[in-house]
């Protein structure tokens, strides 16, 4: 382990995540093929500093200081492996927005653990940096994806530990996001979800869950259909989002297997054969603008490696990047 000097710098690329896929609420998630970016370097100042600098728009709400959850996730680790927490300087590239149903969260949480892990030679695991996102979060679908990539599905085992396990996701098989430019809180779509389901609920889930892995492993288009119907939170959040049942009938027109709500929305997710990705994209798009919603739309890969980190050149105090 190092302490940390001023100057010192890391690059950390978080990759966009896709949480629930339908039926697999709190527990399945994948990693897309579009990362947020963060350049974290140790600046001078008292241990409560945190400067966050945003590339873009889309962010130009987020704030620094002691409680923005990437230092907040940095000083995680630097507690865990003993060490004293240092100032730190965040400049972000967003290409995951915030408050979209596409795990900007867990992009903060899981940059602010490797690149504090990073700057102090990575004393702590890729398992217990693990076990640190999912505490943070409250829930695993996102963060775990968000840090080793793929498909995911997270469960607590009988013996209180959380057992990730990496399923298949086949080629033919292709991600299509809808985001609009509309914005929903994780905390206000939780709020919609009731206290308890029903058992016969909780049964059909299960089923659609297993439908839908084993599609998802096989490319089967006939699986994923099936597959790709929840009772546990969608039924409660689709009010939430304009426009959004009609997108989902837009997308299945147009050649999708299934459409539902990425994480906790307010974007979809449309899985569908490579071929109509891209009409599938446009009319999702279209569906939007008809129901008064700007919106933009990505087809998307499956990114398999999860986050990675580089050094950055030193840096001198007085320097400006």
């Amino acid at each position: 382990m190092v302490r940390p000097r001023v100057g010192q710098g890391v690059e950390v690329h978080v990759p966009a995540t896709t949480a629930n896929v339908g039926p697999g609420f709190d527990c399945l998630g994948a990693a897309l093929d579009l990362d947020n970016v963060f350049k974290m370097r140790c600046i001078e100042g008292g241990s409560e500093r945190f400067d966050l600098i945003i590339e873009g728009s889309e962010g130009a709400h987020l704030r620094g200081g002691p409680d923005n959850l990437v230092y907040r996730s940095a000083q995680r680790v630097w507690k865990e492996a003993g060490e004293e927490p240092v100032a730190l300087e965040a400049r972000v590239r967003l290409a995951v927005p915030p408050a979209r149903g596409l795990g900007s969260s867990a992009t903060a949480i899981v940059a602010g653990l490797i690149g504090a892990n990073a700057l102090v030679g990575e004393p702590l695991s890729r398992e217990k940096l693990l076990e640190l996102a999912i505490d943070i979060e409250g829930h695993p679908d996102n963060v775990v994806p968000s840090l080793v990539g793929g498909l995911c599905m997270t469960a607590k085992a009988a013996s209180h530990r959380w057992r990730v396990v990496r399923c298949e996701w086949s080629p033919l098989v292709q991600a299509v996001v809808a985001i609009p430019a509309i914005r929903l809180t994780t905390s206000e779509a939780r709020r919609a979800l009731p206290k308890s389901i029903p058992v016969g609920d909780a049964v059909i889930n299960l089923g659609s869950l297993t439908l839908l892995l084993q599609g998802l492993r096989t490319g089967n288009g006939d699986l994923i259909t099936d597959g790709m119907h929840d009772r546990l939170h969608e039924p409660y959040r689709w009010g939430l989002i304009h426009g959004g049942k009609a997108v989902r009938e837009a997308a299945l027109a147009a050649g999708a297997w299934g459409c539902v709500i990425s994480g906790a929305g307010p974007s979809l997710l449309a899985l569908c054969p490579k071929p109509a990705a891209e009409e599938v994209s446009r009319a999702m798009v279209r569906a939007w603008h008809q129901a008064g919603v700007e919106s933009r739309s990505e087809v998307l890969a499956i990114q398999q490696l999860g986050s990675r980190w580089e050094n950055l050149p030193d840096q001198k105090p007085d320097a400006s990047e």
